[in-house]
């Protein structure tokens, strides 16, 4: 896609915005059956077939709307039409928009060609799709489109990884990816091998992995600005690649979507990209614990205690509640190594935020106001909605063992995303700006792209916009 600064006399293809109130000032300026089919409603298209050429009407709603449901009209309209889009000059029109509305509609439309696998084969990826729009300058267009097509190339690599299969994604393949990202975005890489764990004591890291017919990955990827003084973003993202749940063996019914358990991962992954390709002025040290939790006469067993990274017995009671053990030494490991400024954790951690939110919004856990905060405000200009949750410590009562200093549930059957936030809490070194993001909802889900439930993406704008604004 190219974006150019300038209206020629003729198009064959045009993309005509309204809203509500726009089409009701403007209608008359068109054949009049028009109004019979269009009225400027949200994701409302009307395809005027003309000799000339094609034009898409395209509706947006009451003029109110926020500036993420223009990305999701464009959306929309980009997955619904895209096998009719032909690659030629493009005049867009939509005099009412600002710089930032006519970003979000670009990304809109990128985003609205994933499919899985994702290749970049669709008219809007092609150098001759041009889009001409006249009251933006060219330095501002092509700012416009770096940002979009870098969020598109994050936020589409986050929902390919959480969309393959469970054998296109064993450790190794994943962990290879990582590695060769690192070199095409200069990141640093480090992973620990199954004896450097050991040596290093990420006890409760390599209890969940035991069990794996594949090597540890504990590994940790770093984004380096050359700004002075820059902030130091600490991300943790759980990555189980695959959740047979371990001996707590899981119901098999909907087994097949703990492919997307490392929707925390891959939010971390996108962000990278983003942030990478966008230059910014921050660092950000990324910790992504890589595993499967599978089964085997190696695997952990319910009753085992197990020393953490930060010398913390903590006693098993289900081999399901893996990924607070993967994200325990995550955290310590990072807290304890590294000078951050902020530290965030995202995992699809536990079914019960999705009892408690379905697909609307996140979890959201934190010891920092200002932290909490940031990220509802942040949640909502993106619609990667997150609400807050307590983390009093009457909760920490119900992770207290007999036999080690924690257990790693309640065994109560409540509030079981409480109690793993609270659970997570012990192993932040009392880093003063901690938020843990409960995303099991709202990662995997139902997309207009796909027919089951699929990668939403969600994590990806989320954290890229907080980093790029946190200074």
């Amino acid at each position: 896609m190219k974006l150019i600064n300038k209206r020629n006399k003729q198009y064959t293809q045009v993309f005509h915005l309204f809203t509500e109130e726009e089409w009701t000032k403007t209608s008359k300026n068109f054949n009049k059956n028009i109004s019979t089919f269009f009225t400027g409603k949200k994701n409302e298209v009307f395809i005027n077939a003309h000799e000339e050429g094609i034009t898409y009407f395209i509706g947006l709603g009451k003029s109110t709307l926020a500036d993420f449901e223009i990305q999701q009209v464009a959306n929309k309209f980009s997955q619904t039409q895209k096998k009719n889009i032909r690659t030629v000059p493009t005049l867009f029109l939509a005099d009412f928009f600002n710089e930032k509305q006519f970003e979000e509609f670009i990304k809109g439309l990128l985003l609205g060609t994933y499919h899985y696998p994702f290749d970049k084969s669709h008219p809007f990826w092609n150098s001759k799709f041009e889009i001409h729009v006249e009251n933006l300058s060219p330095k501002k267009l092509d700012a416009i489109l770096q940002r979009s097509e870098a969020l598109c190339n994050g936020q589409t690599a986050c929902q390919d990884w959480l969309n393959k299969p469970a054998n296109l994604k064993k450790p190794d393949i994943f962990n290879a990816y990582l590695k060769n990202l690192a070199k095409k975005y200069q990141l640093k890489y480090t992973a620990f091998n199954r004896k450097k764990c050991e040596e290093l004591g990420l006890g409760a890291y390599l209890a969940v992995n035991q069990g794996s017919a594949y090597d540890a990955a504990f590994t940790i990827l770093e984004y380096t600005t050359t700004v002075k003084k820059a902030k130091t973003i600490g991300l943790v993202g759980k990555c189980v690649l695959f959740d047979t749940g371990g001996i707590s063996l899981k119901n098999p019914t909907n087994m097949h979507y703990m492919k997307s358990d490392m929707g925390g991962a891959t939010a971390v992954l996108g962000t990278l990209i983003y942030a990478s390709e966008m230059n910014l002025p921050v660092n950000i040290i990324a910790v992504l614990p890589i595993t499967d939790n599978a089964i085997s006469e190696s695997a952990y067993l319910p009753s085992d205690v197990i020393t953490a990274y930060n010398g913390k017995t903590i006693e098993v009671l289900d081999t399901d509640a893996e990924g607070r053990m993967t994200l325990a030494d995550g955290l310590s490991y990072l807290t304890k190594n590294y000078k951050t400024d902020i530290v965030i954790d995202l995992a699809t951690l536990t079914g019960s935020a999705v009892r408690m939110f379905g697909d609307t919004c996140g979890a959201l856990f934190s010891n920092n106001e200002e932290l909490k905060n940031l990220l509802i405000k942040t949640g909502d200009a993106t619609n990667q909605r997150l609400w807050n949750l307590p983390l009093w410590d009457v909760w920490k009562d119900d992770i207290q063992s007999d036999v080690a200093d924690l257990k790693n549930i309640s065994m109560k059957p409540i509030g079981d995303c409480i109690i793993a936030a609270k659970f997570l809490e012990q192993f932040i070194e009392n880093h003063p700006k901690w938020a843990h993001l409960d995303i099991a909802g709202v990662a995997f889900g139902n997309t207009n792209y796909s027919k089951e439930k699929a990668a939403t993406g969600y994590g990806v704008q989320l954290l890229s916009h907080l980093i790029e604004n946190y200074h």
